[in-house]
């Protein structure tokens, strides 16, 4: 079965917490705190794998978690790294953020790429001990990995797109000229899905070759099959527009080429400038006069005409050899750019995005960052409060206090931690 579309949710791993831990050994006095940092989660890694022409294995597993990171140890023992997750697709794979679109990879070369990141591991208790904070009773939790729902998005990798109305003869093109070997029957939408082919002219002279499935009014309105599978001709250096010229199926050849045309427009404006050569296939159900009529139709128009019978490869191998000297002057197949991420959190001592809303005579706080804040605090220890509020203050959370209009005495509410505000 041939898949192009899939929709994922991947989580990379959460960063292991910081230990609180103490020196205590016989014959050392004083060891104070060693409690080591936790690993960092497993990164979600997209690599291309040949072995793959679709995005089938998707439809059945649809979510995938990497490991997290080991809490930390006493001793300073750092905690153990998550390990990767390595997800597997095939070359020409796009990656989108399913909500917003933004494409994050294009898995077009070996390269792996990083999708989702493993959270950081938090510090151990060994990191906060001071002059005056000698024996520090708290640790830093670890950061949560990033986690995304994903559009994936197949656009196969292809020098050369076939393109036209069905039955005009593209299977039997690319069956003649390779060896790929699609379904070939005398009826519409034989090809039903995309077909690859390497056409060989001589050592060090190929190129690929690909067979869209045929296209009809509307299709780039989403009329037809040929719709589903446009966006594979987006990657294609050049396109060969297949028209059949004897009009055997009862059509106009003039009227299809410009239907072609216009439903490429319809779908990528861009596609309609890619450059392009017009066969005329069947010539031999064909007079001469409505080759050479088709011809200067096609001249007109600015394209170059070959007419060909691909059943028995009369006039292909012109057209080959005018395909691979075009090809050798055409930059390389098309690769998208990944739109940026978003700029990372803050480190702490910069002013953090935080929402302030009063409500009853509560002034509730709201921050994403704040949640593993509140939870590394050891309420219990008066250290901890310390340091806690002197991390409100780095960060501007008294100031959007302040802003919002709290008052002394006022409660403030932190996720599920209320507390008198006192200046």
């Amino acid at each position: 079965m041939f898949v192009d579309q899939a929709k994922i949710s991947v989580k990379a791993g959460d960063g292991g917490s910081g230990a609180v831990a103490f020196r205590r050994e016989k014959y050392v006095a004083a060891g104070g705190p060693d409690g080591g940092d936790g690993g960092r989660g497993g990164n979600v890694v997209f690599q291309v794998d040949d072995n793959r022409s679709t995005l089938a294995d998707f439809r059945y597993k649809r979510k995938y978690t990497a490991p997290n990171g080991e809490n930390g140890r006493g001793k300073r023992c750092h905690g153990k790294d998550g390990a990767d997750l390595v997800v597997k697709v095939p070359r020409g794979t796009l990656v989108r953020d399913a909500e917003t679109g933004r494409l994050l990879a294009d898995l077009s070369t070996d390269e792996p790429q990083v999708i989702a990141h493993g959270g950081r591991g938090g510090w151990g208790n060994s990191h906060f001990a001071t002059a005056t904070r000698q024996v520090p009773r708290f640790a830093k939790p670890g950061l949560p990995g990033e986690q995304w729902d994903l559009k994936l998005e197949l656009k196969l990798l292809a020098d050369v797109g076939l393109v036209g109305f069905p039955n005009v003869g593209k299977s039997t093109l690319i069956s003649v000229v390779s060896e790929a070997k699609p379904e070939i029957a005398n009826y519409p939408f034989t090809t039903i899905t995309p077909v690859l082919g390497v056409v060989s002219l001589g050592e060090g002279n190929s190129f690929v070759m690909a067979d869209i499935p045929g296209l009809i009014e509307g299709a780039g309105e989403g009329v037809g099959l040929g719709h589903q599978f446009l966006r594979h001709v987006q990657r294609c250096r050049m396109l060969i527009h297949l028209v059949d010229v004897s009009g055997s199926e009862g059509r106009d050849p003039q009227e299809d080429f410009r239907v072609i045309l216009r439903e490429l427009h319809r779908f990528d404006p861009e596609l309609a400038e890619r450059p392009m050569l017009v066969a005329g296939n069947k010539c031999d159900l064909a007079s001469e006069e409505q080759i050479e009529s088709f011809r200067a139709f096609v001249e007109e128009q600015g394209y170059e005409f070959f007419p060909i019978m691909a059943a028995i490869r009369y006039g292909v191998d012109p057209l080959l050899q005018r395909v691979a000297g075009m090809l050798s002057q055409l930059p390389p197949v098309r690769r998208y750019e990944a739109e940026p991420l978003p700029e990372p959190v803050p480190e702490a001592g910069e002013r953090h995005e935080v929402t302030v809303r009063e409500a009853d005579g509560v002034y509730h706080v709201e921050g994403k960052w704040l949640v593993p804040v509140v939870d590394s605090v050891n309420f219990d220890d008066y250290e901890s409060l310390q340091y806690f509020q002197r991390l409100l203050l780095r960060t501007g959370v008294i100031d959007a206090l302040r802003e919002a209009g709290v008052q002394e005495g006022d409660t403030v509410e932190l996720y599920g931690l209320e507390f008198d505000f006192v200046e």
